[in-house]
């Protein structure tokens, strides 16, 4: 009999916490960054929204963003190629983690 065998690869990735969705005691979503060659911290994604469990995990490794956050000022979209901004919470760059990863491309491949 022949057969084929399916391997699932969960890709993971880390990243730096640079601001939230929700409270800092309910937070619902994490907008990830990574620092640069020249020590900028980058946006680079953000989270799906996180189960209940995950949320207060993480809301007691969150610290409130201090003066001089690196994203101060920054707005971000609410979803891809919309001008609806996201009401954020700057929280201090300091909680790395560990996510799932996958791509997402718009129909000219970036």
């Amino acid at each position: 009999m022949k057969g084929w065998q399916k391997d699932k690869v969960r890709e993971t990735s880390e990243a730096i916490v640079g601001t939230i969705t929700g409270s800092m005691v309910d937070p619902r979503t994490l907008l990830l960054g990574r620092y640069d060659s020249g020590g900028r911290l980058q946006y680079v994604g953000r989270t799906t929204t996180l189960a209940q469990a995950a949320g207060a995990a993480v809301a007691g490794l969150l610290a409130p963003g201090r003066h001089g956050h690196p994203w101060a000022g920054w707005s971000f979209s609410a979803a891809w190629g919309s001008q609806e901004k996201l009401n954020v919470t700057l929280v201090e760059p300091e909680l790395v983690v560990e996510v799932g990863v996958d791509v997402a491309r718009d129909a000219s491949g970036r």
